[in-house]
């Protein structure tokens, strides 16, 4: 805690109500009510507030609080970083020293997410926050951390998808919320009646809302785009995870985007904050803007050509709460007492900070997580965790004639190349901080084989250097095999650099062609990468026998990387993403948000659930060393759902020529309770027909009605990891409420339940069932 304003203080605290602290800054705690644990924190909060002046409110309104030294109230700084480890990105908030030089630094969320594995997201959230907390103790972090990116990825050439769960809203939502149960809860309070006085081990932050994946595509910037979206999509895909971040995961913040939404900035947007995540989603915490976001309101979207003080009073109103940046503290007093906005806004935002800041132990401490310390940090347990998240997290792409795993048997001597065969910065991505240590490619090969070629070739991720192409050539040629490392970088896909193309960087795919042409052995292919990449060169070369898809590994990727090959480890990963053809780039320009097909511009649909044109890799393959199959029971279920005088039939629009039924669909609010029951249970068996262990993924396809125009062609509705040893077979089961699972959103927004036929698909088409239902009127 920063107590440099006062001369007086003398020692660091770790909280702010410690009798000692009050006493060296000449104050009696027993004075100020917000120190009074016996009371509830709202009425805390509001002592607090009470006591500042307007000039001393504005000042806590920005991400670096100022602080009120004559109420014993010290600095703040709200901005800290934990995407997929502690990280030093930021505001100061957070930082690495002699005392604490590193933390763990785990894969980069679409490698995470690529996993399948619930369990595995929380337990990652539960040590991130947990090393947050031991380097609070030692006064080397924050206590509320803006993460997880949870912005679903609509289109390939997005610079930012590293840093995301995928293209499936329901997946971005269920990765999003349970990191957030990882990174937040305190065990035993999780069931907490009173969400607002529910503790917090950290403050986490679901981001960035919303309809926001374009960061700078040919010059066109976050800053200043203005994205048209239908209602529709809105609902379905750009808001839905956050509806479930905030309901199933009780997120305590929300970050604004950027962009404009169909013309009106999202950090002034009250429909988009206040009506919806403050009122109808019931967050317990408070909404903060992407950083600026109000200084590019007015200076860049120049909306309503407001004075930075109007901009301020709209922000306020529409229920933004802390600016990430300091035009509230600048302009907020002005904006004041020109009579734009009520003083009572500006108290109500202090009081939503507050609220939390409590919560998370700013002003009371956390005696659970006192204890916590060095060793909690860069453990031996937590970097066993980040080896194990890398191996999850790979996906086999390729496995012609089961190269892999290599045999050590038969492979003495492997040529290990490409840009990226010993890197080490690359595999974290970006919003990291500094790793525990790395793992490269190299260094994990030299632990698993004797004879490593390694051959220093492409000088950068674009390998635009020909002449030193020779090293490697002829370092597969003198090995057994030959494993390429290549793919992109944050040179290539990044925050604030969209891709233009879906190809492999500069002479990358030459120098792989060349090199597995030469290779006396089998050549195994290793991209790392966020964005899917065309390599259909690579999967149609018979000289390339099998490829592996990283993603960003972490600092243990190397050790992924090498488990998976040399078969210590059965890879398990699948897609989060739509691998598309180079071509899909001419056909629809990044800043259309348009996600089903459109004809009168020859627009394809985005993402597996709109599009159906051939790709390299669909979203969710993966393949194993073994072989699953799946069994599955179809439960025997219709629904004849009777409906009153006050349940309306709604019109949906259908395919010519196609049947259309008497009451196409049921507003789902209109049904109430009638939901309740509406419940179907099945178990699908998961049967390991191969020679080793390894585990499978069971994803849960719900495919609407056929006929009804603009319906997605399926969407994932739950899915499984499961874990099966050779031979052996084990059950998974799944249950889900045909209200909030076959929910339809029509073409005005309604949320509805159609009638027909709906199917339910389990795998990759092994096993389906269907839904009939039917309204009696």
């Amino acid at each position: 805690m920063d107590d440099s304003q006062s001369s007086h203080v003398t020692q660091t605290y770790t909280y702010v109500c410690h009798p000692s602290r009050f006493n060296d800054l000449g104050l009696n705690m027993e004075y100020f009510g917000y120190c009074n644990k016996s009371l509830p924190f709202e009425v805390r909060a509001k002592d607090l507030v009470d006591r500042l002046s307007l000039t001393e409110k504005v000042g806590q309104l920005g991400d670096q609080a100022n602080g009120v030294p004559r109420v014993g109230l010290p600095k703040y700084y709200w901005w800290s970083e934990a995407l997929h480890g502690v990280s030093d990105f930021g505001d100061t908030a957070t930082f690495f020293n002699a005392t604490i030089p590193g933390a763990t630094s785990f894969p980069t969320p679409i490698s995470m997410v690529s996993s399948f594995n619930v369990t595995l997201w929380k337990t990652i959230g539960q040590v991130v926050s947990t090393e947050a907390r031991a380097m609070n103790n030692l006064g080397q972090a924050g206590l509320t951390y803006w993460s997880p990116n949870m912005n679903v990825v609509r289109d390939p050439r997005w610079g930012r998808a590293l840093e995301t769960p995928g293209e499936d809203p329901f997946v971005v939502g269920t990765y999003a919320s349970t990191y957030v149960r990882g990174l937040q809860d305190v065990e035993g309070t999780e069931n907490t009646t009173d969400l607002n006085s529910r503790p917090l081990k950290v403050a986490a932050c679901c981001k960035h809302y919303a309809a926001y994946d374009v960061d700078n595509w040919f010059g066109i910037k976050r800053e200043g785009i203005d994205v048209s979206v239908r209602e529709q999509d809105m609902l379905e895909t750009f808001v839905k995870p956050f509806e479930m971040c905030i309901n199933d995961g009780d997120v305590s913040s929300v970050m604004c985007s950027y962009n404009r939404i169909n013309g009106i900035p999202a950090c002034a947007d009250r429909r988009l904050l206040l009506d919806t995540i403050r009122k109808e989603w019931n967050l317990h915490g408070y909404i903060v803007s992407d950083c600026d976001s109000i200084e590019v309101m007015y200076k860049n979207h120049k909306w309503l050509n407001d004075t930075p003080e109007a901009a301020v009073a709209q922000a306020l109103k529409a229920g933004l709460d802390l600016d990430c940046g300091a035009y509230y503290t600048k302009y907020g007093g002005n904006a004041v007492v020109q009579g734009k906005v009520r003083e009572a806004d500006v108290d109500k935002a202090l009081k939503n900070l507050y609220v939390v800041l409590m919560r998370v132990g700013f002003f009371d401490g956390s005696p659970q997580f006192e204890s916590l310390g060095k060793a909690d940090i860069c453990s031996e347990g937590h970097r066993n965790l980040a080896i194990e998240a890398a191996r999850q997290g790979m996906v086999l792409l390729k496995n012609d004639d089961a190269v892999l795993p290599l045999n050590g048997q038969d492979i003495k001597s492997i040529a290990l190349v490409g840009p990226h065969a010993n890197v080490t910065t690359t595999m974290i991505g970006n919003y990291h901080g500094i790793p525990c240590g790395y793992t490269s490619p190299l260094d994990a090969f030299k632990q698993s084989i004797a004879n490593v070629l390694y051959a220093i070739d492409c000088a950068d991720v674009s390998c635009n250097n020909g002449s030193s192409f020779s090293p490697a050539i002829q370092a597969a040629k003198d090995a057994d095999a030959t494993v390429i490392v290549a793919g992109l970088d944050l040179t290539v896909e990044a925050e604030q650099l969209d891709r233009e193309d879906l190809l492999l960087p500069g002479n990358q795919t030459q120098f792989i062609n060349q090199v597995a042409s030469a290779s006396k052995g089998p050549v195994v292919l290793v991209i790392i990468s966020a964005g899917g990449v065309d390599i259909s060169f690579a999967k149609a070369n018979p000289n390339i026998k099998a490829i592996l898809w990283t993603g960003y590994p972490g600092e243990q990727g190397g050790h992924g990387i090498a488990d998976v090959i040399f078969g210590k480890y059965n890879p398990g990963g699948r897609l989060p993403l739509t691998w598309y053809e180079k071509d899909y780039v001419d056909l629809i320009p990044m800043t259309s948000l348009q996600l089903r097909p459109l004809a009168s511009l020859n627009y394809p649909g985005r993402t597996y659930k709109f599009f159906n044109g051939s790709t390299v890799y669909p979203f969710g393959y993966g393949l194993s060393y073994t072989t699953f199959g799946l069994s599955l029971t179809a439960p025997n279920i219709a629904f004849d759902i009777p409906l009153n005088k006050f349940q309306k039939c709604r019109d949906l629009n259908y395919t010519e020529g196609a049947s259309k039924p008497s009451c196409p669909g049921v507003l789902i609010d209109d049904l109430g309770h009638q939901c309740d029951s509406l419940t179907v249970g099945f178990d699908v068996e998961v049967a390991n027909v191969g020679e080793k262990d390894g585990s499978e993924v069971v994803f849960v396809y719900w495919a609407p009605p056929r006929s009804i125009v603009d319906a997605p062609i399926k969407q994932i509705i739950a899915f499984s990891k499961v874990f099966v040893a050779a031979g052996e077979s084990t059950s998974t089961h799944f249950d889900f409420n045909v209200c909030k699972s076959l929910e339809l959103v029509d073409y005005k927004g309604y949320k509805l339940l159609a009638s027909g036929v709906h199917k339910i698909i389990v795998g990759n088409n092994d096993g389906s069932f269907q839904v009939p239902i039917n309204f009696q009127t």
